[in-house]
């Protein structure tokens, strides 16, 4: 299975979970900027955002890239994961939602999120999750 883990990080707290992601799938993680591959050709996908503003997606390359991308998530499984300092995850619960009304299958059912730096227990989920995926 072709597997891309693609993330955006502000304080290296998503970093660090799309790093765990990325040794469970056996890939290597990519910025949004970064990524230059078409998702149209990867059999699932591992996105990650931390929670911005008032909790929305990060607005100048998550956002964007998002929108450009979402009708090719169809068919494909999606791992979502994020941290967070305040808020209740709501930014996640609509990201969820956005991409199964696009026709993914989020795996896990919903994203992941981590209060701040990912503690052991979060880093071991993401893993997991990358497993599932590759």
């Amino acid at each position: 299975m072709k597997t891309a883990v693609i993330y955006w990080s502000g304080t290296g707290n998503t970093e660090a979970m799309a790093k765990a992601v990325a040794e469970g799938a056996g890939v290597e993680a990519v910025t949004f900027s970064e990524f230059s591959g078409d998702v149209s050709e990867f059999d699932a996908v591992a996105l990650g955002c931390p929670a911005m503003g008032a909790e929305e997606l990060e607005d100048t390359e998550v956002e964007p890239w998002y929108t450009a991308n979402e009708s090719k998530l169809a068919g494909k499984k999606v791992v979502l994961f994020g941290s967070y300092d305040w808020g209740d995850g709501e930014w996640m619960r609509i990201w969820t939602d956005r991409v199964k009304n696009a026709g993914a299958e989020v795996v896990g059912g919903e994203g992941f999120t981590a209060n701040n730096t990912p503690d052991d227990d979060a880093l071991a989920k993401c893993k997991a999750l990358g497993e599932q995926i590759k």
